[in-house]
C-alpha cells in the first residue's frame, strides 16, 4: 500500500516539474520576443510601425505577468 502511494507522490511531483519546466520556456520565449521588440521599437521610423510594435510589447508584457 505504502508503495502505491510513493509512486503516486512521485508521478504527481514529476507532473509539477514538468508544468514548472513548460512555464519556464514559456517566460524564456516571451522574454526573448520582448527584447526584440524593444530593439525593432528603437529602429523604427513609421509611426503606425511603431504603434503596432509597442501593441505588442503591451501584450506580452500582459502574458507575462500572467506567468508570474
Amino acid at each position: 500500500m505504502e508503495a502505491v502511494e510513493a509512486r503516486r507522490e512521485a508521478s504527481r511531483i514529476v507532473a509539477m516539474n514538468a508544468a514548472d519546466a513548460e512555464r519556464t520556456r514559456q517566460r524564456e520565449s516571451l522574454l526573448l520576443s520582448r527584447t526584440r521588440i524593444l530593439h525593432d521599437i528603437e529602429r523604427a521610423s513609421h509611426p503606425r510601425h511603431r504603434e503596432m510594435l509597442e501593441a505588442a510589447l503591451k501584450h506580452l508584457d500582459a502574458k507575462l505577468s500572467e506567468l508570474d
